[in-house]
Parts: C-alpha cells; sequence; structure tokens
C-alpha cells in the first residue's frame, strides 16, 4: 500500500470538505474536537506522574506523524498543541467543574456539528474511510493558514524570504 504525502492527504481530506458551511462547521468543531479528545484522555494517567498520561502519548504519536508529513505543520502543531494544554491547565485551575464533564459535553456538541456539516455536504466523513483522517482535519485546517501566511508546508520546499 502506497504511503501518502502531504498533498495526497489534504487532498484527499478536502474532497468532503467542500460546502462552506462545511468549512465553517469544520474551523469551529475540529479545534474543539482536539481539545476535547486530549482534555477527556488528560485525566488517565500514571500515579504521581500527572504529565504523563494518555493526552500526552496521543500528542507524541500524533506529532510523529505530522512530521513525517511535514516538519513545518508539525512545528504549527506543537504550537497548537502547546495552547491546548495550556486551556486544559487553565480549566482545571479555574473552573470549578470537573475537566472530563466539560470535555464530554464540547464533544457530543461538536461531533454533532461535524455531522450537520456532512449531511450539508451530502458526504460522509473522511474518518470512515480511513481513521487517520482524524489527525488529518487538524492540519488541513493548519495548511490554509500557512498558505495565507505565505509559508510553504511541503517537505524541502523553502519559506519565502
Amino acid at each position: 500500500m502506497m504511503q501518502r504525502n502531504i498533498d495526497q492527504w489534504l487532498d484527499a481530506y478536502g474532497v468532503s470538505h467542500r460546502h462552506p458551511i462545511n468549512k465553517l462547521i469544520h474551523w469551529i468543531c475540529v479545534p474543539v474536537i482536539v481539545w476535547t479528545v486530549l482534555a477527556l484522555l488528560w485525566g488517565v494517567s500514571l500515579p504521581g506522574l500527572p504529565l504523563l498520561n494518555l493526552a500526552t502519548g496521543l500528542i507524541l504519536i500524533a506529532l510523529l506523524f505530522y512530521w513525517y508529513l511535514s516538519p513545518k505543520l508539525a512545528l504549527g502543531m506543537v504550537v497548537y498543541t502547546g495552547i491546548n494544554v495550556g486551556l486544559i491547565l487553565w480549566h482545571q485551575q479555574a473552573l470549578d467543574l470537573p475537566l472530563w464533564q466539560s470535555a464530554l459535553v464540547l464533544f457530543v456538541i461538536a461531533w454533532i456539528g461535524q455531522f450537520i456539516g456532512h449531511l450539508l455536504e451530502g458526504a460522509k466523513p473522511s474518518f470512515f474511510e480511513d481513521v487517520q483522517f482524524l489527525l488529518i482535519g487538524p492540519i488541513w485546517l493548519l495548511s490554509f493558514l500557512y498558505r495565507k501566511a505565505g509559508i510553504d508546508y511541503r517537505p524541502g520546499q523553502p519559506s519565502p524570504h
């Protein structure tokens, strides 16, 4: 089986994300889903080591996958992931609601939004084809930001000066 490069992954993901409302929903719901997944996994940690948890394990795996596809996008995801971890830590300190409860409610709402977007699109979510597409959604959005900033994220491509 041929391994896809970054452009092939993003193009394949984009096929079922052309409708403007579906795209807008994804700009809202994908970041929420990323945060909620990390927040839900954050509570499953090694005793006495709260920063070594299922979320940090997933982060490591995802960042390695992103690095393989595009080191520049992986670096952007490091920043984005840091923001998500910061929000998790803030939630734990500032809010009186258990992290898992907030995350679970937002997770369900965001997935309802995603499926509404795909109903409008008339196409099933990409991850039904390949579960790896669950990791592509965030970098698909990030790739738009990079292109808008004039950053070529493809491996071996120099950034404009």
